[in-house]
């Protein structure tokens, strides 16, 4: 990318981000892309001090716009680049830089070499992704035909981007980041994070306050809660790469101890992960019964690559036929304690265990909600057992009153019961 002279200055980094797209206003459409890449932008040291969102305006576009540049150094845009007529990004940028579209041969090439390789025909409307802002340098998009653009305003670097996530992620990673990186005064920022599992938010903060409350002053800790987790996010900042490390090495060895019942995992590493590499060092396999996870249970499983290894199948018993028919629970067992009882969802794990000849069998039996609960078996009751070569443990847990919550918190918890045995084994 053949930028001018002046980007040779070092900046700080301070870096706003405006999505554009009238899906996101109504929430048709959730803004992943704006929380993506403000983690990238975290993860490699800037400063992102504001999100803003735009509908399909010309008004709110240049407003946006006008506001951004006046306070940051880089402004990082997505949406609105595709050849129908709501995609208004190019004609706003062009009104604002004082610009007009031009033909780009680069980008055009481009085009027509992604509609090769997929066996089409480059339409009239395909080629208009070709008209660029005559003062933006574009950016070359490797998986869709909407380029990139990269302009120079005063002291602000402006970078619009596709809206689609696959594209944008690939462009801002493999092109924006590192010419971003090396156009900032260089500070060494660290993150390490502890994935922990059976423990609320509140309760976490009371086990670990006086360790948190002796961090260095260059040190921060996030709390990030979400469903059936919490993520323990630690920062630290400084100007000496090895000496950073070494001190959040100290402060993670000395922090896993108060917590090392609920700790499963570090950085990215989900718990379907962490199971999934116990099962193989293990050599021992798993299938699931499931009643009110509906199959998520074994989502999870088979959505590791290489769980073939250790994860045999599923039956998924939704209705109390099927957990008589084909899992061998006692029908009076279900008519005596109840479908989400600690006596079926124990027969569910042991009849899959013997029907799929697996080392070891998670079953959940549950009332997921809105409806369905009683007073003595509210909505978010759910039971879970795990069958293994030892014997069977269960477990009653109360979750709430939203379904899609009760589903993956239900699902995190049978396959923490899981490692949590594993790790005996």
């Amino acid at each position: 990318m053949d930028l001018s002279d002046k980007m040779n200055s070092k900046r700080k980094g301070i870096c706003e981000i405006i999505t554009i797209g009238d899906e996101l206003l109504i929430g048709q459409v959730v803004n992943t892309n704006a929380s993506w890449m403000g983690e990238q932008l975290s993860l490699n040291g800037q400063h992102l001090q504001r999100i803003t969102s735009v509908g399909d305006t010309k008004p709110d576009i240049l407003d946006a716009l006008r506001e951004a540049v006046s306070r940051a150094e880089f402004v990082f845009i997505t949406g609105g680049l595709g050849p129908t007529a709501d995609d208004i990004t190019k004609p706003v940028l062009c009104e604002f830089f004082g610009s007009q579209l031009v033909f780009n041969q680069e980008a055009f090439d481009q085009v027509k070499a992604l509609f090769q390789r997929r066996g089409m025909e480059v339409s009239e409307r395909n080629k208009t992704q070709a008209m660029l802002p005559s003062n933006c340098h574009p950016i070359k998009n490797e998986n869709g035909t909407a380029p990139g653009m990269w302009f120079e305003h005063n002291n602000t670097t402006i970078i619009s981007m596709p809206g689609v996530p696959f594209e944008m992620k690939a462009m801002f990673q493999n092109q924006v980041i590192p010419k971003v990186l090396s156009m900032v005064e260089h500070k060494t920022i660290l993150h390490k994070t502890i994935m922990t599992n059976g423990i609320g938010e509140s309760f976490l903060a009371d086990n670990i306050k006086d360790w948190e409350q002796a961090l260095p002053g260059n040190f921060k800790l996030a709390y990030l809660p979400q469903p059936g987790m919490v993520r323990l996010r630690l920062s630290g900042s400084g100007d000496h790469a090895d000496e950073l490390q070494h001190i959040m090495n100290k402060l993670v060895n000395s922090l896993i101890p108060l917590i090392s019942e609920y700790v499963f995992g570090f950085d990215n590493a989900s718990m379907e992960e962490v199971v999934g590499d116990l099962l193989k060092k293990s050599h021992k396999t798993v299938g699931t019964a499931e009643s009110c996870t509906g199959g998520y249970l074994a989502h999870l499983f088979t959505s590791i690559s290489g769980s073939s290894a250790y994860f045999k199948g599923s039956v998924i018993a939704y209705a109390n036929e099927i957990k008589t028919n084909e899992l061998n629970v006692n029908s009076s067992d279900i008519e005596q304690f109840g479908a989400v009882s600690k006596e079926v969802v124990e027969a569910m794990a042991l009849g899959l265990k013997q029907k799929f000849d697996v080392d070891f069998a998670l079953a959940t039996s549950g009332i997921a909600g809105p409806d369905g609960g009683t007073t003595e078996k509210p909505v978010g009751t759910v039971w879970i057992a795990l069958a293994t070569p030892k014997g069977i443990i269960s477990q009653k847990f109360q979750f709430g009153e939203h379904r899609g919550r009760n589903i993956s918190r239900s699902a995190l918890a049978a396959l923490n019961m899981l490692r949590l045995t594993l790790r005996k084994f």
